[in-house]
């Protein structure tokens, strides 16, 4: 690991997350922010960010984007805000909305 960068607290469920966390795992950092840049998701704005806070954290580090890839990126679910709907004949049903943690590893690619 050469830097990370983390995102807590983020309002889109983890679910939604891990599809596009998906499709950058083991690309390289320069690949992945330009096919985030031209997804069509929720998602893409905050992993975008925390991607380029990590590239940040790997140049006060003194490497370069060209060398880096994505070697670890985990989405795990945070605190759920917990609502309450009105339902047929005076119940509640519960209403769930998630939030997400997003953790982003940048390593240096070896050998070719």
């Amino acid at each position: 690991m050469i830097a990370k960068a983390e995102g807590k607290f983020i309002r889109i469920s983890p679910s939604k997350f891990r599809q596009v966390c998906d499709l950058i795992r083991r690309k390289d950092v320069l690949a992945a922010e330009s096919l985030l840049l031209n997804l069509n998701k929720r998602p893409k704005e905050p992993l975008i960010k925390i991607l380029r806070s990590a590239m940040a954290n790997a140049k006060v580090k003194g490497f370069n984007a060209e060398q880096l890839y994505v070697s670890k990126i985990i989405c795990d679910s945070g605190p759920m805000w917990k609502r309450f709907k009105a339902a047929a004949f005076g119940r509640a049903s519960s209403i769930k909305k998630r939030t997400s943690h997003i953790l982003i590893e940048l390593d240096v690619k070896t050998g070719a």
